[in-house]
C-alpha cells in the first residue's frame, strides 16, 4: 500500500464515530436488490473494525456501486466513502492482474486513455464499438454488457473545439473561471462544454480551459487508487496556480467536482488539494449563486414541454438534488418535473459490468417509472452516464441544464 494511503490503525478510528444505527443500509440503492450484499455500514465502519493485516477484503465490496448515498446519510459523519474506496484498492490489489475481471475493471477505470484512442477515428471507433459480434467478444471476454449502445464519440472533441474557435473570447479579471470538462464531455457530448462556455461568457467570465485528466471518479469506482492519485496530482497541479491567480473551478458533471471537491481532500495529501477543493463548483451551481439566473430567465422561453429531471447520486452528495428544476421555475415553454430521489442504477462504470447490468436495471426502475408517468419525451440531468441509463431505460433523449440555459439566454 502506497505510503499515502490509510493504515489499517487510522481507518479504524474513522469506525469509532458509527454506532450502528444503519441508516446508511437503509439508503442504499443495492442491498434490496441483491441479497448477497451485506450493506454499506459491513463495507465500511464493521469491516474496518474487526480486520488486522491479515484478513482479506470481503470480496461483496464489489457489488457496492459507489453511489455514497451512505456517505450523505451518516449522522455521525463516518466517511463511508473513505472506508470503501479504502477497501475497494485492497480488494483490487488481491486479485490476479491477469483475471479477466481485474482487465476489465482496469479498462474502465482508465477509460480516458481508451477514449484518446477511440476519439482519433471517431466513425470507425463508433462502427466497431456497437458492431454485434465486438459486443458479444467483449462480453464473453471482459464481462463489459452487450446489452447497452456504446456512446458515440464526436467527430470533433471539445478541446478540438476550443482550439479552433482560439481560447477564451472575455478578459475580465474579476470574473474568471477555469473549466473542468472531464472525458465524457471531452469525448462524447462536446456540446456540453459549448454550451457552458456560451453561458459564462454570456454572463462576461473568461473561461480558462486548462490541461487535464479524468477526474478519478471510475478509478475510486474500481478500486485503483494508485491510479486515482496520479490523476489527481496531475489536475492539482494545473489547477492550483488558475485558483491562485483568482480563478474559480466549475465542473459539467457533478461526479467531477464531487471528486474534486471531496475525494481528493479525504484521500491525498498532496501540494494545493485543499485550495483547489475550495474553489471547485459545479458549473450550475456556480450561476445560482453569483448571477442573476432567474430575473435573465423570467424574461426567456424554452420550446421544450415537459422534461424528466433525475437528480444524480453525486449531485445530492453536494447538496444540489434540487438545483436543476429550481432553475427553470417559471420559465415559459418548459416544466421540469424530478422524477424521484431514486439512483439511476448506472453509477458510472457499474452498469456496464456484465454481472451487474441486471441489478443497475433494478435499481434504475424506480426512475424508469417515474420518467414514464410524467409522459414526457424528453429528461435533463447533470450526469452524463444517469442520462446514459435514462436512455437506454425510458427511450428519452436527455439534455444537460447548461444546454437549456445556452437555448433560453443565447440563442
Amino acid at each position: 500500500m502506497s505510503d499515502q494511503r490509510q493504515s489499517i490503525a487510522q481507518l479504524r478510528v474513522e469506525t469509532d464515530a458509527c454506532y450502528q444505527c444503519s441508516t446508511c443500509d437503509t439508503v442504499c440503492p443495492v442491498a434490496p436488490i441483491d441479497d448477497s450484499f451485506p450493506g454499506p455500514k459491513f463495507q465500511g465502519p464493521e469491516q474496518w473494525r474487526l480486520r488486522d493485516d491479515e484478513t482479506p477484503i470481503d470480496p461483496s465490496i464489489e457489488a457496492c456501486s459507489n453511489c455514497l448515498r451512505c456517505d450523505a446519510a451518516c449522522p455521525e459523519g463516518v466517511s463511508m466513502s473513505e472506508l470503501h474506496n479504502e477497501a475497494r484498492a485492497e480488494h483490487a490489489a488481491s486479485r490476479s492482474s491477469l483475471s479477466a475481471k481485474h482487465l476489465r475493471d482496469r479498462l474502465l477505470a482508465n477509460y480516458g486513455l481508451l477514449a484518446r484512442v477511440g476519439s482519433a477515428v471517431p466513425r470507425l471507433s463508433n462502427a466497431l464499438a456497437n458492431n454485434r459480434l465486438v459486443r458479444w467478444t467483449a462480453e464473453r471476454l471482459l464481462g463489459i454488457t452487450a446489452e447497452r449502445d456504446a456512446p458515440t464519440f464526436a467527430t470533433q472533441t471539445f478541446r478540438e473545439w476550443w482550439a479552433e474557435r482560439g481560447g477564451a473570447q472575455v478578459a475580465d479579471p474579476e470574473k474568471r473561471v477555469a473549466y473542468f470538462h472531464g472525458d465524457y464531455a471531452n469525448y462524447h457530448t462536446p456540446a456540453v462544454g459549448r454550451a457552458l462556455v456560451a453561458v459564462f461568457e454570456h454572463f462576461g467570465y473568461e473561461v480558462r480551459v486548462p490541461e487535464q485528466r479524468c477526474s478519478g471518479t471510475p478509478m475510486f469506482a474500481n478500486g485503483f487508487l494508485d491510479d486515482a492519485r496520479r490523476v489527481a496530482s496531475f489536475n492539482v497541479d494545473r489547477l492550483a496556480p488558475l485558483v491562485e491567480d483568482g480563478y474559480d473551478v466549475v465542473a459539467s458533471c457533478t461526479s467531477c467536482s464531487f471528486a474534486i471537491r471531496s475525494e481528493y481532500p479525504d484521500l491525498f495529501e498532496m501540494d494545493g488539494v485543499s485550495m483547489v477543493s475550495d474553489h471547485t463548483y459545479d458549473a450550475l451551481e456556480y450561476l445560482r449563486a453569483n448571477e442573476p439566473l432567474e430575473a435573465e430567465l423570467a424574461e426567456s422561453s424554452l420550446d421544450v414541454g415537459t422534461l424528466s429531471y433525475h437528480a444524480p447520486c453525486h449531485a445530492r452528495n453536494q447538496g444540489l438534488a434540487g438545483q436543476t428544476p429550481d432553475t427553470f421555475i417559471g420559465v415559459e415553454g418548459v416544466e421540469v418535473v424530478d422524477v424521484g430521489d431514486s439512483c439511476s442504477g448506472m453509477s458510472g462504470t457499474y452498469g456496464w459490468k456484465e454481472e451487474r447490468y441486471e441489478t443497475s436495471m433494478a435499481v434504475g426502475q424506480e426512475l424508469f417509472d417515474g420518467i414514464e408517468a410524467t409522459e414526457s419525451g424528453d429528461g435533463v440531468t447533470e450526469c452524463p452516464t444517469c442520462a446514459m441509463q435514462m436512455e437506454h431505460g425510458s427511450d428519452v433523449s436527455v439534455s444537460h441544464p447548461l444546454e437549456l440555459l445556452r437555448d433560453a439566454l443565447v440563442d
